[in-house]
């Protein structure tokens, strides 16, 4: 299936290592190793091994409950090809000096380090990403982007640049493993992996993470999604009404109509729901002052602020701060959807 041969004394494979930190995302980290394993099944050769290390070479747990114990001691020396940082929820918890040290001690051994899911943020606290593009996860691409506004963060679903490969979780690590068994041993052997693991469409390192827009909002009606990516693109500073529909090229009353016929609401009410998911999602995921969240999402006042996101959330954002402290650990995904449409 490949030309290389494999028989030759100067062949060895490719040996990673996956740091699983608490939290990790597990459909990430088996998406990616599930892959290299299809690539030594199907081509009878061992290609690619592995290990699994862990803070404290301990069981950790990951974001579902399931543990992985570590089958590599976390101080060894041993010398990898690529070392991938596993990250999931709450991931800026799960940040250690000690970590930081063990990857950029692996950095000047010539180790290529990458990144699943929010990973990466794991990467950049250790400086380990300066000059280099970089992805994660889409919920925390804004708090990623306000904590290091220098780094080059891209909303793709996985970035390979030079020695450092990222991407943002879920099934994206087979797409980016698919793209380094290709660049490794060819597109013959990639396909028949994509084909015994039933994907029938492997996605390119340019697609966006998010389902596209149309989706999201049940239609493709052209000035409605133009007007909601012009929300999007607009937290900080918002748009008036007025400049929405301007920008739009249509009145406010048939922007207004857009919004009530395909999604229940007015343009305003839109608009402030998707600022306060952002405020929501860099509320929980930073220690940003809330004072700055609120800036940061376009509100000017932090009362009026804290009205708003009780009415949406239940909780004024302080106590839920607090109260994700007290419970030592992140919310689930569904916690993003909120408890009130607007």
């Amino acid at each position: 299936m490949i030309t290389e041969d494999l028989t030759s004394e100067n062949f060895s494979p490719k040996h990673f290592g996956f740091l699983a930190l608490p939290g990790f995302s597990l459909i990430a980290y088996a998406a990616a190793i599930d892959t290299l394993r299809l690539a030594n099944r199907l081509q009878g050769a061992e290609l690619y091994t592995w290990e699994t290390i862990t803070p404290n070479d301990e069981l950790v747990m990951a974001s579902n409950g399931l543990e992985v114990k570590p089958n590599r001691n976390y101080q060894d020396t041993d010398v990898y090809d690529m070392l991938f940082v596993c990250g999931g929820v709450k991931i800026s918890s799960t940040w250690s000096e000690s970590i930081g040290k063990y990857l950029r001690y692996q950095d000047k051994r010539g180790v290529v380090l990458g990144a699943l899911c929010t990973g990466a943020y794991i990467l950049a606290k250790a400086g380990l990403l300066d000059g280099y593009r970089c992805t994660l996860h889409w919920e925390n691409i804004a708090s990623m982007r306000e904590e290091f506004p220098h780094l080059n963060i891209t909303d793709d679903i996985y970035e390979v640049d030079r020695n450092r490969y990222t991407c943002a979780g879920g099934t994206t690590p087979f797409d980016m493993m698919h793209h380094l068994i290709s660049r490794q041993y060819g597109r013959v052997l990639a396909a028949a992996v994509s084909e015994t693991i039933l994907v029938d469409h492997v996605r390119n390192m340019t697609d966006r993470q998010r389902v596209p827009l149309r989706q999201q909002i049940g239609t493709s009606q052209p000035k409605l999604t133009e007007a909601v990516m012009l929300m999007e693109a607009n937290i900080e500073d918002p748009l008036t009404p007025d400049e929405l529909s301007s920008l739009v090229s249509i009145s406010r009353r048939q922007l207004e109509r857009l919004f009530r016929s395909y999604l229940n609401c007015t343009p305003t009410q839109y608009y402030l729901g998707l600022r306060l998911r952002n405020a929501r999602r860099l509320l929980l995921q930073t220690e940003k002052a809330i004072i700055d969240i609120s800036l940061v999402c376009g509100f000017s006042s932090a009362p009026h602020f804290s009205k708003c996101y009780r009415d949406m959330f239940g909780l004024p954002p302080r106590d839920e701060r607090r109260l994700l402290l007290k419970r030592g650990e992140s919310e689930d995904d569904s916690s993003f959807a909120g408890r009130k449409t607007t």
